[in-house]
């Protein structure tokens, strides 16, 4: 069964188990689906709403947008989880002999570069989200600034969470250059969705009295 397809008490009963996965990577996936569900919602409860006529044609695409941005981070929960029994199952590779010994090297570090590929993704698919949410503020029904704070912080620890799983695996990627194209897009991507979250919560915290 698909993690995304539990119910959240048998999701929440996996992530707390002796099992190493799911783990910080599905879980950070997980927080950015919700983020932009969020922003959906918000984007939903401005249209038809004849106090913000300015608004419509952006809460609209923002509500299609978001929605199947969503969609794209609940995938990622399966995905994180995946890439990590990939790397499980190739460092369980026999290496009896020399043959063994290399294919077993390889598997390892195809998979360690797909389990570093799967969190980079995520995080650029948190900064699209935080860019929706960024955009909605000032822009949408009041009433859910809070609900859209809630999305910004959603999507903030989407990326950083996200960002400490590409860490974690870089050491092992092997190919040539990877390692630092990966860092260097991925602090670029983390810098981003910081500011636009940042930005986002501190605008949304004045009108509800923070």
């Amino acid at each position: 069964m698909k993690l995304v397809d539990m119910k959240v008490t048998e999701y929440l009963a996996c992530v707390a188990s002796d099992a190493p996965a799911p783990g910080g990577g599905s879980a950070a996936a997980l927080c950015g689906a919700q983020g932009c569900a969020l922003a959906a919602m918000a984007a939903k409860l401005t249209l038809g709403k004849k106090k913000y006529p300015d608004d419509q044609e952006l809460c609209a695409r923002v509500a299609v947008d978001a929605e199947a941005l969503a969609k794209l981070l609940e995938a990622q929960v399966d995905c994180d989880t995946e890439a990590y029994n990939g790397i499980a199952a190739a460092y369980r590779l026999p290496r009896d002999d020399e043959a063994q010994l290399a294919a077993r090297k390889a598997a390892v570090a195809a998979a360690t570069l797909a389990a570093t590929n799967v969190p980079l993704r995520t995080l650029r698919l948190a900064l699209e989200g935080l860019t929706h949410v960024s955009s909605l503020v000032g822009h949408s029904n009041a009433n859910c600034a809070s609900d859209l704070g809630v999305a910004a912080l959603n999507l903030v620890a989407c990326a950083r969470g996200a960002w400490l799983n590409v860490l974690i695996n870089l050491p092992g990627v092997a190919a040539e250059d990877r390692p630092e194209q990966c860092r260097a897009e991925g602090e670029a991507l983390l810098s981003q969705c910081e500011a636009l979250g940042e930005g986002a919560y501190r605008a949304l915290l004045a009108p509800i009295g923070g």
